[in-house]
């Protein structure tokens, strides 16, 4: 399938294919320093992918430290975005993490949250009652709380990140489809619009990823998530909070896959995927050291997404990372990855 103009784009260092959150945030980092191109297959604003919606929780109560850590400067970056754009992004709700005390994933997190000095709060059940009179909580459940936690305005935030993107001069070309990706010194990226080139490509396309790695011979073993979210409408808005005696929460069970978040909304994510070990993809591409890929994040990566943005930013521009990346290597699943290298 070719491109509906011959016209061939090469003033670009970056193209970032993916226009969610984590694309945007990628973009972001980069056009400070280079000139970067956003593509996304649908015209902005769209519902196709998991970073639309109206709020999304935000905390540092994690089972796995290295998110807390780097959920510390997820804060800071979040907080620097409202100042320079003069726009609220989070609202401070508290977040109420649900558990058996035998539970190894609740032990972990509280244990996580001390070691890192994060505020927070255990409670017998007779000062939970105090506390949160409308929660009801079973004998067999203990409760911390991440004072930290709240929620994040998705779809604001993500416009927030996307105006800033262009005010600092990068470009967004949406309604444009990828048909075909060429490795090489320069990554030729051809649209059903346009034929673009640069140093570097940042693959940040959600539930499309796999489709655009099949341009280069590559799959990832992505799974659909299933997650069991609860979301209420505020009849009042900004009613639900710490002085309103009721949080988000998390619900920790001991025997199923899943867990449940609850926090105030009006709707719901879309299309999400994640890994079969629920951490993310931060990697370059086997073969091709300028093409970087940016996966699995649905579950928890839209309050990690400044962050992540920061990294894949740092990868593409040949830096050192700033957080230990072992993690996210992709050849953690060498034995699942479907190559045609």
């Amino acid at each position: 399938m070719a491109a509906e103009s011959n016209a061939v784009y090469s003033n670009f260092d970056t193209i970032v294919l993916g226009a969610g959150i984590q694309g945007s945030f990628t973009a972001y980092h980069l056009c400070k320093n280079s000139k970067t191109v956003l593509i996304d297959q649908f015209t902005l604003p769209h519902s196709r992918g998991s970073s639309h919606g109206q709020t999304r929780v935000i905390r540092k109560s994690y089972f796995k430290d290295y998110y807390t850590q780097m959920m510390t400067e997820c804060y800071q970056l979040w907080k620097e975005l409202e100042v320079e754009a003069n726009v609220e992004l989070f609202r401070q709700t508290g977040m109420l993490v649900l558990g058996k005390e035998g539970n190894p994933e609740f032990q972990t997190m509280k244990s996580t949250l001390v070691e890192n000095e994060i505020s927070m709060e255990s409670f017998t059940s007779e000062e939970f009652s105090r506390r949160f009179p409308a929660v009801n909580l079973p004998e067999e459940l203990s409760a911390i709380f991440d004072k930290s936690a709240g929620i994040l305005y998705a779809d604001r935030a993500l416009k927030t990140v996307q105006d800033l993107f262009q005010r600092f001069g990068g470009t967004i070309c949406d309604g444009e489809k990828v048909v075909d990706i060429q490795p090489g010194s320069l990554v030729t990226v051809t649209t059903t619009a346009r034929i673009y080139r640069a140093k570097s490509l940042v693959i940040t396309a959600g539930p499309w990823t796999n489709k655009l790695l099949n341009h280069l011979r590559l799959q990832l073993p992505l799974k659909t998530l299933r997650i069991v979210v609860c979301y209420w409408k505020e009849k009042v808005p900004g009613t639900y909070g710490i002085r309103k005696s009721f949080p988000c929460f998390l619900r920790i069970f001991d025997s199923v896959e899943h867990h449940i978040y609850g926090l105030p909304s009006n709707e719901y994510p879309g299309l999400m995927k994640m890994t079969p070990d629920q951490d993310f993809i931060l990697d370059h591409h086997p073969e091709h050291n300028n093409i970087i890929i940016g996966a699995g994040f649905s579950g928890h990566g839209f309050k990690l997404a400044p962050v992540v943005g920061k990294v894949l930013c740092e990868l593409s521009a040949g830096k050192e990372p700033s957080y230990d990346l072992s993690p996210f290597k992709m050849c953690r699943f060498q034995s699942n990855l479907k190559s045609l290298l």
